[in-house]
């Protein structure tokens, strides 16, 4: 179709990563799909960096929330204030693959969310759970190979409890900082190090600010997207399909993309210049321990932590 129409649903689909990352273009293509099949009349722009707003993650959801921004993409438990089951996403050591994740959160544990921050204001996508991949930790002064390598070592977290439960159980410092800060903190040695997948090292360029990679494994992380309730339910039911049949081609194209690269990266970032060794994992669920565990089991909640459970197996 000929994209003669002028469009009656416009907005704005922001996202935090840069423009030549793993998520940018799937979602351009996404939506440059849906504006195709719905003859101009659906036009989402795009806008990576979160287009330069100086705002933290839950001030642009609760701009979404409110209908000024129209689609966002982030990780769940960030969601975690709002929704408490979202921490689900984040919880350490939980998810053995990429199968444990996408089995719960395209099935009923999705499911399960969808409804809960529907009550928010907010729409979560069906199949719409980006792939970022498996967090390592990434220091400038020493590999981390146990637990007790990280005492006392100031680490950035993203915005979230688990992330600071986590880290402290560890005896690291866990810093907050916003992903966009996080290039000149590192160079500027405010921080030793930071933990994320391999595919943001490499978008971020955190390769020329850190040395060490230690593979750890220790949490999944994902980019949900969500909309914009009081949006999403202004479109037509034919136009709602589209997106999601689209939501659903694309998401999974960016799975797999992302897989593959987080799979080469390991060579390609110790070509330029970082160690990588692989951490004694055992030695970090040692510091958790059934208490850690038991905590969030009563902060995510009994169904959603037996909706989990329904795909990865007893957990406690």
């Amino acid at each position: 179709m000929a994209n003669n129409q002028k469009a009656q649903w416009r907005g704005r689909q922001l996202h935090y990563q840069p423009e030549k990352s793993h998520v940018h273009p799937f979602l351009v293509g996404l939506w440059d799909a849906v504006k195709e099949e719905t003859d101009g009349a659906v036009d989402i722009e795009v806008l990576a960096d979160n287009d330069g707003l100086k705002l933290s993650h839950l001030e642009i959801v609760d701009q979404v929330t409110r209908g000024e921004i129209e689609f966002y993409a982030l990780m769940g438990s960030i969601m975690g204030p709002l929704v408490p089951a979202m921490n689900i996403q984040s919880l350490p050591f939980i998810y053995r693959n990429n199968d444990d994740v996408y089995g719960s959160m395209d099935g009923a544990l999705g499911d399960f969310l969808r409804k809960e921050l529907r009550t928010k204001g907010i729409y979560l996508l069906p199949w719409g759970l980006m792939e970022n991949g498996f967090r390592h930790i990434v220091t400038n002064n020493r590999p981390i190979h146990t637990a007790a390598d990280l005492e006392g070592l100031s680490i950035r977290i993203p915005e979230g409890a688990v992330f600071e439960d986590t880290f402290k159980a560890f005896g690291a410092v866990p810093i907050q900082l916003f992903v966009l800060e996080l290039y000149e903190a590192l160079r500027v040695g405010k921080l030793h190090a930071q933990e994320n997948p391999l595919a943001i090292i490499e978008s971020l360029k955190l390769h020329e600010v850190t040395k060490y990679i230690s593979m750890t494994s220790h949490m999944w992380s994902g980019f949900n997207i969500i909309g914009s309730l009081s949006f999403w339910e202004t479109l037509p039911e034919h136009f709602q399909q589209i997106i999601l049949k689209n939501v659903k081609k694309f998401v999974h194209m960016q799975r797999q993309h992302t897989i593959q690269l987080n799979s080469s990266l390991s060579e390609s970032l110790q070509g330029k210049g970082m160690v990588i060794n692989v951490a004694d994992t055992s030695s970090f669920q040692a510091h958790l321990g059934k208490s850690f565990y038991q905590k969030w089991k009563n902060e995510v909640g009994k169904q959603a932590w037996e909706l989990l459970e329904g795909q990865v197996g007893k957990l406690t």
